[in-house]
């Protein structure tokens, strides 16, 4: 049987944030009702390149698959792999940069609809990046956001930055020239940068805010310091057993007792009730975002179905 290739031409043609937010609510109501795996990432590498896989299967939304991506000191490639979940057979590949982008900012978005406070309408982002604009899309959908204040380092780039998702998401968006000033009174602080040292500060944290941190998959890259965490009363994360190798941001909250690895909680099961999120406005909550390859397959195999209505892509094998 032939499989499908989709271009990254291809994927633009068909993904929006709307398409997947709904993949990746049901990515996490399959984990969470215990009716879907996901593996963390693995890695291997050589002097010059790292190769990442993440894999995963969910018989009720009919795949398995994995996310393999490379990188290396030019840039990382991505693709998409999907089998059908009953017969085994290899049904496609995409191209994945961009899926990677807006299942990202979905995961965000569908952590923030369920830990925010409903009326947040202040945004604060730093980072001004590809991640850090699918993770504005993604308020702009979930929250009735009124205004968003952007940081990055450069000055010009901030600028371009923020009148692109203005023209994107029909709101105020400012850039701002510190990083404080992108977090402190806002009701929602994204941190989406490649920061191997704090640019987070709980100082700057005040009661009621939630947080998404989603720049750092490493266990020597944080981009929160302990005093967030001294603030934090709701902790979660994307997958609790690919954080305990990946999430960064943890190591030194954990190291200090600030943050207990039982008070950690795993989203898919709090989406489904199992535990409770925010219970006052007063209460700061976190999501911590590594990225899994459940959400990679879930988008992508809406991305495939949409694709095939519209005739895109090519035959392989």
């Amino acid at each position: 049987m032939p499989a499908l290739f989709l271009t990254e031409a291809d994927v633009a043609r068909v993904v929006t944030m709307d398409l997947a937010l709904d993949a990746v609510t049901a990515a996490f109501r399959k984990l969470g009702l215990d009716e879907a795996m996901n593996v963390p990432r693995q890695r291997c590498q050589t002097d010059l390149a790292m190769l990442h896989i993440l894999p995963a299967a969910a018989k009720t939304l009919g795949v398995l698959g994995f996310k393999a991506y490379t990188t290396t000191k030019a840039g990382a490639r991505f693709h998409v792999t999907l089998y059908d979940g009953k017969t085994g057979e290899m049904t496609a590949i995409l191209e994945a940069n961009l899926i990677g982008q807006f299942r990202t900012g979905a995961a965000s978005g569908v952590a923030t609809k369920k830990l925010a406070r409903p009326k947040s309408s202040t945004v604060g982002c730093i980072g001004t990046g590809k991640q850090a604009r699918t993770q504005i899309l993604a308020m702009c959908k979930v929250l009735p956001v009124k205004s968003v204040r952007v940081f990055g380092r450069d000055a010009s780039r901030r600028a371009e930055f923020a009148t692109q998702l203005a023209t994107e998401t029909g709101v105020d968006v400012v850039p701002v020239e510190k990083a404080e000033e992108a977090a402190r009174d806002l009701d929602v602080i994204i941190t989406a940068t490649n920061a191997r040292e704090p640019i987070l500060m709980g100082e700057w944290i005040s009661a009621g805010q939630h947080l998404n941190l989603i720049g750092s998959n490493f266990l020597t890259k944080a981009e929160a310091d302990i005093g967030v965490f001294r603030k934090a009363t709701v902790v979660a994360v994307d997958s609790k057993a690919q954080a305990n190798t990946e999430a960064g941001d943890f190591v030194s909250a954990l190291n200090a007792g600030v943050l207990q690895w039982g008070d950690v909680l795993d989203f898919a099961p709090l989406l489904m009730g199992k535990y409770p999120g925010r219970e006052t406005p007063q209460d700061v909550t976190v999501f911590k975002s590594l990225g899994l390859g459940i959400e990679d397959i879930a988008l992508a195999a809406r991305v495939v179905e949409l694709a095939k209505k519209q005739g895109l892509g090519r035959e392989i094998m």
